[in-house]
């Protein structure tokens, strides 16, 4: 890895938030997964959480709408829900789930400073009745059409890029969350998959 590389990677590295997540549960379409995937790398998020416990576990997402982004995330796959929440409750302060119900608040109403992991259901049902009742809250995107819903990638960008304003008011950006071993390993990782591959989109 030539120097140039080696910076170019810290500096995407030392942008990572690892305060921040996003759960998809039962998304049936990979491409719809591997658009938000994209939106996840495109804000500095670096882990997100695939639960399918309804339908079989993925094996490839869409390549042509993450642009490979799957390859610079980590990636957890769930089969069961408890198991999927204890691991997030470990990490996470907060579970959100996009919800439209009478005690949803507004997503500009969400703290998303804080460590927080947000539930995107899938494409026919939303989030399922079970993973409401086991999270902290529901939240909407306001919308004032006739149409109350966005196709999930759409309405997991807007939400990522409101918690990159926050995070970014906030300074979240200025200062590096991962460390140690976890960042020599997730670099020496990526540098191999830039040999791997030739080169990666970095520029």
């Amino acid at each position: 890895m030539t120097p140039e590389r080696f910076e170019r990677l810290t500096s995407v590295l030392n942008k990572r938030q690892t305060d921040l997540t996003v759960v998809l549960e039962n998304v049936f379409d990979p491409h719809n997964i591997s658009a938000v995937m994209r939106t996840c790398d495109a804000v500095g998020m670096q882990d997100i959480y695939i639960l399918n416990s309804k339908i079989p576990p993925h094996r490839k997402w869409g390549a042509k709408s993450s642009s490979s982004a799957a390859k610079w995330l980590t990636i957890h796959q769930f089969t069961d829900a408890n198991e999927c929440f204890d691991a997030l409750r470990k990490k996470y302060k907060k579970i959100y789930t996009t919800h439209l119900s009478t005690d949803a608040v507004g997503l500009y109403e969400l703290k998303l400073t804080e460590p927080v992991a947000l539930v995107f259901g899938n494409e026919h049902s939303g989030v399922s009745e079970e993973i409401i009742g086991m999270a902290d809250g529901n939240f909407i995107i306001p919308q004032v059409g006739i149409i109350k819903s966005l196709n999930i990638s759409v309405a997991c960008a807007v939400t990522l890029y409101e918690a990159y304003r926050q995070k970014t008011t906030a300074g979240h950006y200025d200062s590096i969350k991962l460390a140690g071993s976890t960042l020599e390993s997730l670099r020496n990782q990526w540098g191999f998959l830039e040999e791997e591959a030739g080169s990666l989109p970095l520029e």
